[in-house]
């Protein structure tokens, strides 16, 4: 069990699973290795997988009418990474989902899960508190794009999590941010000034 030790230890947080139950899980998991700059998701494509980052970072991104890249997650290790909607609802996917760095994901199918947690509380339970979290954290970021300036949430994501903002390229966090790579640079430069 040690190659799935990532994921149980994830899920123990939240819940208690059976011994039973949690072998039943790990008959559904597809290790897969991905290259760097690799796409696990993209746009018209229906999600399949429920993607659990074991090792790397990913970034989700739509490209706008002006052919503007819009990143609207960031994951890294003992993260859900997928096109989220397009999984939930299997209609074609509006992201991209792309590889930052040679990666390794545990996949499981929409399918495999949605007939696992028929079956398994406890795993029913995980996915609905993984995906309660993820909710009240996109809606916490829409709030603090609408309210905060663009200083403040560049020192909140450097604050929040410093080991993404050393591993993703710059104009990644800027895109997440919504702003131009050049325009964060200023705000960088300037908190170095002030300091």
């Amino acid at each position: 069990m040690d190659p799935y030790k990532s994921i149980l230890n994830n899920i123990s947080k939240y819940v208690t699973l059976e011994k039973e139950e949690t072998e039943k899980l790990i008959a559904i998991i597809r290790a897969t290795k991905i290259k760097k700059r690799q796409f696990i998701d993209q746009p018209g494509y229906v999600c399949q997988y429920r993607n659990y980052v074991v090792k790397g970072a990913f970034r989700s991104y739509f490209i706008d009418a002006e052919g503007k890249e819009h990143t609207v997650q960031i994951a890294i290790e003992d993260w859900f990474v997928s096109d989220f909607y397009s999984y939930i609802t299997q209609t074609p996917a509006t992201l991209f989902v792309e590889a930052l760095e040679d990666a390794t994901i545990f996949q499981m199918t929409y399918n495999d899960i949605e007939g696992l947690c028929k079956e398994i509380h406890g795993l029913s339970e995980y996915f609905r508190i993984s995906t309660e979290r993820a909710f009240a954290f996109s809606r916490k970021r829409a709030l603090s794009n609408l309210s905060m300036t663009a200083e403040e949430r560049y020192l909140e994501i450097l604050e929040r999590y410093p080991n993404i903002v050393k591993r993703v390229p710059q104009k990644v966090i800027a895109s997440y941010l919504g702003m131009t790579p050049e325009f964060m640079s200023k705000i960088r430069k300037n908190l170095t000034s002030k300091t």
